[in-house]
């Protein structure tokens, strides 16, 4: 009988030892902003904002609640779940592109805000692609032993950095967390394998101006609009289908399986017919395909984190079961990951 799956970790780290999720949680803020609300900002309407994108609603972080704040929330729940405490926890990571400020980093404000007095800490900036980047970091310290317990978390306010005068970029984001417990647990698989990729040459299709070295906050920086995203969101369509299906299909291969094999494919929770483009190359069912960004809109390094966590809540997948998570982001970055739960 031919093996589930091939785990390409066993081969290629003879010393490493098999890393796990052994716990997640997300966190999204109470405010709810509908697409009718929308429409009362900028000249647009629900039914071009929901046949073009899917989103219907998108929740919106308080004024004074910050990213560590929610990304702190969702990191409690992900602990709750793995049955740990904040002294256990050895590193924290945290994806994000929107820092409470430039430094220090958010996860220095996490540590703080949960507890982890023992723990290191640092940022991961791929944009929306932070969260398997992030994934992939902290599984190595856990593959080499360094670390016994690493918490990763995509979080992002990015009403923060959204220009709410721009009708083509505001109706598609929003704010949320989503985190997960990395540790050894004996007789699982976990994280099969990760590809990432970036494209520095196509840097300019998704940005922000404005705030670093390049060009310091200044009254015209600010004037100019330069410290609000900025995405030409045609060509970044376009870039995200191709690499998206590419780097799922190269992290199957890896693991000798197709994408009957797959349990749940959670994509990128930015434009539904993203999502749509990309099932259907990778010919995906529509039940595996799992779609929230309807209730979130895109919010970039917490948009795989928040729903693998539904998907976990719902009872969608058991353990044993692979799950396929497919990212894209500005940089431009992409990933994959295949994990057995």
């Amino acid at each position: 009988m031919k093996p589930k799956f091939k785990n390409p970790r066993a081969q290629h780290n003879f010393q490493g030892r098999p890393c796990s999720i052994a716990g997640v949680g997300s966190y999204v803020p109470e405010r709810i902003l509908t697409n009718a609300e929308l429409e009362k900002m900028v000249d647009t309407t629900d039914e071009w904002i929901t046949s073009r994108t899917g989103i219907r609603e998108r929740r919106i972080a308080a004024v004074d609640e910050f990213t560590s704040d929610l990304a702190a929330k969702a990191a409690k729940r992900a602990m709750k779940m793995a049955g740990i405490t904040a002294d256990k926890i050895d590193l924290i990571i945290v994806a994000t592109l929107t820092p409470d400020m430039q430094f220090p980093s958010t996860a220095c404000l996490v540590q703080r805000k949960i507890g982890a007095a023992r723990a290191a800490a640092f940022d991961v900036e791929a944009a929306c692609s932070g969260f398997i980047y992030a994934l992939e970091i902290g599984q190595q310290f856990i593959l080499s032993r360094t670390y016994e317990t690493v918490l990763v978390i995509g979080a992002e306010k990015l009403s923060s950095i959204v220009n709410w005068k721009d009708r083509n970029t505001c109706v598609l984001f929003g704010d949320g967390a989503g985190a997960a417990i990395l540790q050894h647990r004996e007789n699982t698989h976990g994280l099969l394998t990760a590809v990432m990729g970036a494209d520095g040459n196509k840097a300019d299709l998704l940005s922000m101006p404005g705030g670093g070295s390049a060009c310091p906050a200044t009254l015209e920086s600010v004037a100019a609009g330069l410290h609000f995203l900025r995405m030409d969101g045609k060509e970044t369509f376009k870039n995200a289908v191709n690499a998206m299906v590419s780097a799922a299909h190269e992290a199957l291969r890896r693991c000798d399986i197709d994408i009957t094999r797959i349990k749940c494919v959670i994509p990128h929770q930015a434009n539904q017919r993203i999502v749509d483009a990309v099932g259907e190359r990778l010919k995906a069912t529509p039940e595996q395909i799992f779609v929230n960004l309807h209730k979130y809109g895109n919010t970039s390094a917490a948009s795989v984190a928040i729903a693998l966590d539904e998907v976990v809540a719902s009872g969608k997948i058991q353990r044993g079961d692979l799950v396929l998570l497919v990212v894209f982001g500005a940089g431009l970055t992409w990933g994959a990951a295949v994990i057995e739960w």
